[in-house]
């Protein structure tokens, strides 16, 4: 039990650093160049990473790189970025915090962890508590953005998951390495076609990307795919929704937006959700092997 609720707190991380990603991106980075931004934050996260795993892909893992990439990191945040031209970036988020249960139905044919009643209840009710923490007003929401939106939730639940399924006994650092390279070399030819040249960085833009590419990068999706390794996909999806409660708090602490009784509420049902999810796994212990695992070839971990 003990260490099972450890794998959930470092599970957190990513949510939490991916939520602290929106304050400083607005505060420091450069507004006119997400696509190279997200170039800037994939690659050296990867580069980084590749060095401390020193492994590069082999056989199978070559192509599955490039697929995980894609669906994890590339397609993924180029759809992002024309999500967040088309839409206000609270119905953004709350789109994509649906993929707590698209990550929970889509683990029941990939991996057989079928859902249970405490992992569903948990999930609609994080996702009940972001809608109530970030929709409000009447700005105008795009077809196509919403669009857009529901294809990179959908495009990274699938990554999610399959990275689950592929990489049991792989190196995570290894792995999360070759797709963050992978998906940032993706974005490149994007963005010199719509960006142009990469921006030119001052100091605090030199700093926000250290931050970015160290923490809310790097840090972070090693611990979302360590917590996909150990803890169930639909578990995992949940604490996920701890991303745009993180964005909300800071924004109410550094930025002084506001922060009222609405917003209290939609936090607690957040939290409420991420706690009641997690209580599958406290009750069995762990997810049982899967024949798929048993047949594949044991890799040595650094």
């Amino acid at each position: 039990m003990e260490a099972k609720w450890r794998w959930v707190l470092i599970t957190a991380i990513a949510p939490v650093a991916w939520g602290s990603n929106y304050f400083v991106t607005r505060q420091y980075l450069p507004a006119e160049s997400p696509l190279w931004g997200s170039v800037l934050r994939a690659l050296p996260a990867g580069i980084l990473l590749l060095l401390l795993a020193r492994r590069l892909p082999r056989g199978s893992w070559w192509w599955r790189s490039l697929v995980l990439g894609t669906l994890n990191v590339g397609a993924f945040f180029i759809l992002i970025y024309v999500a967040s031209q088309l839409l206000p970036s609270n119905v953004a988020s709350t789109i994509m915090a649906s993929s707590a249960l698209v990550l929970m139905l889509l683990a029941w044919p990939l991996l057989s962890e079928r859902p249970a009643a405490p992992g569903v209840i948990g999930a609609v009710t994080g996702v009940v508590g972001v809608g109530v923490l970030l929709l409000g007003g009447g700005a105008a929401v795009r077809g196509w953005g919403v669009a857009a939106s529901i294809a990179a939730m959908a495009m990274s639940s699938l990554g999610f998951v399959l990275t689950k399924r592929w990489a049991p006994t792989e190196s995570t650092v290894a792995v999360t390495s070759w797709q963050l390279i992978g998906g940032g070399a993706l974005i490149v030819p994007a963005a010199l076609l719509v960006e142009g040249p990469p921006p030119s960085l001052d100091a605090p833009a030199l700093l926000g990307f250290g931050y970015v590419t160290l923490v809310a990068t790097a840090l972070a999706y090693v611990a979302w795919f360590a917590g996909l390794r150990r803890l169930p996909a639909g578990a995992v999806g949940a604490i996920g929704l701890l991303n745009p409660v993180t964005g909300v708090l800071l924004g109410t602490l550094a930025a002084g937006e506001a922060f009222g009784p609405r917003q209290a509420v939609g936090a607690a049902l957040v939290l409420a959700g991420v706690l009641i999810s997690q209580q599958r796994s406290a009750t069995t212990g762990r997810v049982r092997s899967l024949p798929w695992r048993r047949k594949m070839e044991p890799c040595a971990l650094p």
